[in-house]
């Protein structure tokens, strides 16, 4: 995700501080990775530099003073080509869970060859164990998003999550009948 991106998104309401704008980005993105306050500042100062923000003056509101920044007309058109741009689909996705099944299959069709027969890994209990875990997630995010009161962005979120997490399960069920296979082409090599 392109946090410049999204504080431009988030400048296009209108002025906005730093502090404000942190709280935004996590009641509109609570699902992302967290976003650090001084990344925020940091990217607001790069903003400002490649002239797509910039600042709208300063003010204390009772409490400390604060920077406002504001887009520019240069910000507002970044702003609009970068969500136009399509976002190319990976061509392949490589994550633990898929780096865990390799390895284990790989150690399993190895038969011991290491001398070490304690923590062998074994793929299928691994996959079951992971099954598990991303049922009980779907089931959390389906909560969250069934919750009164829950708003857009944490629906869309949860949904977007929940899509990703049935895509993995499928994976997984795939992959689980298709151990006994792998590991003897494992073999066969």
């Amino acid at each position: 995700m392109s946090i410049r991106h999204v504080l431009l998104g988030l400048l296009a309401a209108g002025p906005r501080h730093g502090y404000d704008l942190k709280r935004q980005y996590d009641a509109h993105f609570p699902q992302a990775r967290p976003l650090a306050y001084g990344q925020v500042y940091t990217t607001l100062q790069r903003l400002v530099r490649d002239g797509l923000a910039e600042v709208d003056g300063t003010g204390s509101e009772g409490g400390p003073e604060r920077t406002l920044y504001r887009s520019t007309r240069e910000g507002a058109r970044e702003l609009g080509r970068w969500t136009e741009e399509i976002t190319a689909p990976a061509p392949f996705v490589t994550n633990e869970i898929f780096a865990k099944v390799v390895v284990s299959i790989l150690v399993t069709a190895a038969g011991g060859r290491d001398g070490h027969d304690e923590g062998r890994p074994d793929a299928a209990a691994h996959l079951r164990a992971q099954r598990a875990a991303h049922m009980e997630r779907m089931r959390e995010l389906t909560a969250v998003k069934t919750s009164p009161g829950a708003d857009l962005s944490t629906v869309l979120s949860a949904d977007y999550a929940l899509a990703h997490l049935d895509a993995d399960l499928r994976w997984m069920t795939t992959t689980s009948a298709r151990i006994d296979t792998l590991t003897a082409e494992v073999n066969a090599l």
